[in-house]
């Protein structure tokens, strides 16, 4: 689980205004909720903020004047053209509290070559530790054959996780490969010619 430092400003101006100055300062508005207390507004590095991100459920470590607190990432708003972060909202934990993320679920290996590997879900709901939470899960597919299900309940959790999600939600599953149809027009052009080769006299005897 990475845990990743971020300086913490508390912020005391809000709406609009207030926080495209704060952007055009290369910085993020967050509010810090959870556990009862009343919402934190802060101010945080916009390009650290950004660094952070870039992994899932990246506990943060803010840590300023009046705060020192462990948080995740609960809801990110991003600019739609230029991507970069425009406000962050952080659930405060505790170490060794329990919490419900979403981790990633990828494949490793190749399935069997007659058959098409089709991943349902990409990531699936579990509890972990806040400090122990797993970056993913990963599922051989390796010689794979068509008909092959693999459900939540047959995922190798790491230890310490819990499954939150539908144990028989499915998440690939090894399927038919589709049949190539005919390129556009290639079926007329067919036709075309069998007709024409039934119309054509057959050569003359000798």
């Amino acid at each position: 689980m990475s845990e990743v430092r971020i300086a913490a400003e508390s912020r005391t101006e809000f709406g609009k205004g207030a926080a495209r100055k704060i952007r055009r300062a290369d910085k993020v508005p967050a509010v810090l909720y959870g556990h009862g207390i009343d919402p934190k507004h802060l101010t945080l590095p916009g390009h650290e903020v950004l660094l952070a991100l870039r992994t899932a459920n990246v506990l943060i470590h803010l840590k300023g004047e009046g705060v020192d607190e462990l948080a995740l990432p609960k809801g990110i708003q991003r600019d739609p053209i230029k991507g970069f972060v425009e406000h962050v909202d952080l659930l405060l934990v505790r170490r060794g509290e329990k919490v419900t993320v979403e981790i990633p679920v990828t494949t490793v290996g190749d399935v069997n070559s007659d058959g098409l590997l089709d991943q349902q879900l990409v990531s699936i709901a579990v509890e972990a530790e806040a400090t122990h939470i797993p970056t993913g899960i990963e599922v051989d597919v390796e010689g794979l054959v068509i008909g092959t299900v693999v459900t939540a309940a047959q995922l190798k959790l790491p230890q310490g996780t819990t499954l939150i999600a539908d144990p028989e939600a499915v998440i690939l599953q090894v399927i038919n490969k589709p049949v190539e149809e005919p390129a556009e027009g290639a079926e007329e052009a067919l036709v075309a010619v069998a007709v024409e080769g039934e119309g054509a006299e057959a050569p003359a005897a000798e």
